[in-house]
């Protein structure tokens, strides 16, 4: 579950109102510190983190304000305070500009040296560094959420556990046998040493919080437990290494590389290249600076390597899928040929057949075939007219063909021939059709055309058909039914391929058809097109 909103700057609220009741409760009921003014500090402390996701820079001016108030009355929330103060300049570095975030540090830092700062002692040099380093990592920190390392394309997670295991394998085997005399619980010891070794797992994916915590554990390990440093030393090394291969920035490739050079210049030993009580000379800090050099230069080499694989990858993608839109063309290509030679063909016989219709025609044009000959001529100019609606539909597969202007004229016009050719057709086609979409009424005139003429090869001319189309919310449906033919019927050679185009038709909108005997010696044919799906 995912927390936002006002459940998210409740609980922020109830968080730091929680943190500084439990590092000043042991003083509430005391003579200088009543219970009810130091719940109405902590009260002051902790709800304006709520506020903090929204307006991030008033927050940071309100609790600089109360640092001041609460240090000059000697409250013990002023810790408190001090540390929200830094969480909120964090937030101001993650999402305001550049001159805020400075205008809002430079604040931050005065409000410290102020808080620091004590009556008749002197400003010492850790105080200083503690003004800088209580700003400058707060907006470091927010400034690298914004986002300078990406997500990892890849899901597999073998590389990160084989680091796990390495790094855990180094913490363990070269710190164990110290842990008895770091000077704190053996437990607490190998616990941090574990974590410093696991965390290398999510280095990969955590860049800027590896380095992070890696600092602070090599900090901690140079304060209380020195014969780890040279561990941490290594870790520090390896996450910087694992930052610049994962960061494509240069700037915060180049602040982790000044931190790091900073950071074992001062309170490391350098892997044995300055002694632990050595003073920080010039040329021991280029040491450091060029022995830092190495592993930016392996992350940016392996970076180098994997945006070089990721464009041959991208690049062989890119021709396999101009390898497939050219298969793709030459298919439609020969398709558009075979059509050609198809039309051609199909055209020439058709021609014939209408000329000589036409020649018979106009040979006894008082004939008892007249009607049949005209009926035959016209037929084959539909089917030519027809094919070549086809053959630009090939060509320009964006120019709608002559169905799909006037579905109801096709309908009426094969419901006329068919009754020329002798069946019984009445065509009733509801007004609220003409609402259904386009493509469904399209497929239906294809679908009556297909029922009629398989009406007329199967029952025979004199044969009763009622054609009905109907609109509803359920869909577009179809009914073509045919009566008991009037006599026996030596029925036409069929190839079982009307039926079949007609289930194909219906399935490509997502609709069904059912055909067969009625009971009563005839045939029925129903099609629903949902015409929902087919818009």
């Amino acid at each position: 579950m995912r927390w936002r909103g006002p459940v998210l700057d409740a609980l922020l609220i109830l968080a730091a109102i929680g943190f500084d009741v439990l590092t000043t409760w042991h003083t509430w009921g005391t003579p200088s510190a009543p219970v009810v003014i130091c719940a109405a500090f902590s009260v002051l402390a902790g709800v304006p983190m709520g506020f903090v996701r929204r307006w991030p820079v008033p927050v940071v001016g309100y609790l600089s304000g109360l640092l001041i108030l609460t240090d000059q009355i000697g409250a013990f929330t002023v810790n408190t305070v001090q540390m929200l103060l830094i969480a909120a300049l964090g937030v101001v570095a993650h999402r305001a500009r550049a001159l805020v975030v400075l205008g809002t540090a430079v604040l931050s830092a005065v409000v410290t040296g102020v808080n620091l700062a004590d009556p008749g002692h002197p400003f010492t040099v850790n105080a200083w560094l503690y003004c800088v380093g209580a700003v400058v990592l707060p907006v470091l920190i927010g400034g690298y959420l914004r986002g300078p390392a990406g997500r990892l394309p890849e899901r597999d997670v073998t590389l990160d556990v084989l680091m796990a295991g390495g790094g855990l394998t180094l913490t363990v085997l070269d710190t164990w046998t110290d842990w008895p005399a770091a000077g704190g619980p053996v437990w607490a010891i190998g616990s941090l040493a574990v974590l410093a070794g696991l965390s290398l797992g999510v280095a990969r994916r955590l860049p800027g919080l590896v380095f992070v915590l890696q600092v602070v554990l090599m900090l901690l390990a140079g304060q209380y437990f020195e014969a780890a440093t040279s561990t941490c030393v290594m870790l520090v090394l390896i996450s910087v290494g694992v930052f610049a291969m994962r960061v494509a920035s240069w700037f915060w490739t180049f602040v982790v590389y000044l931190v790091t050079v900073l950071v074992i210049a001062v309170f490391t030993a350098a892997m044995g290249i300055v002694g632990p009580a050595a003073a920080v000379q010039p040329t021991r800090v280029l040491v450091l600076m060029t022995l830092v050099v190495a592993p930016v230069a392996i992350g940016r080499y392996l970076q180098a390597r994997q945006a070089a694989g990721e464009a041959e990858r991208l690049r062989l993608r890119e021709s396999r899928r101009l390898a497939l839109a050219q298969v793709r063309a030459d298919q439609l290509a020969e398709r558009e040929s075979i059509a050609r030679e198809m039309h051609d063909i199909v055209a020439h016989h058709v021609g014939a057949m209408v000329l000589r219709a036409g020649a018979a025609r106009y040979a006894d044009p008082d004939g008892p075939s007249t009607q049949v000959l005209t009926d035959i001529r016209d037929t084959g100019h539909q089917v030519l007219e027809d094919l070549r609606g086809l053959l630009d539909l090939l060509r320009d597969p964006g120019k709608q063909p002559g169905l799909l202007t006037d579905p109801a004229a096709v309908m009426r016009q094969s419901a006329e021939r068919m009754s020329a050719a002798g069946l019984i057709v009445e065509l009733d086609v509801g007004p609220e059709v003409e609402q259904a979409p386009l493509v469904a009424r399209a497929t239906a005139a294809r679908i009556v055309q297909e029922g009629l003429t398989n009406v007329l090869k199967h029952a025979g001319p004199g044969t009763d058909v009622r054609v009905r189309l109907t609109s509803s919310p359920d869909g577009l449906a179809i009914e073509v039914h045919n009566g008991r033919p009037p006599a026996a019927v030596l029925g036409l050679p069929s190839s079982g391929q009307g039926l079949r185009g007609m289930r194909e038709r219906a399935h490509a909108l997502g609709g069904t058809l059912s055909a067969g005997p009625d009971g009563d010696g005839g045939w029925l044919l129903t099609v629903l097109l949902p015409t929902r799906q087919a818009a």
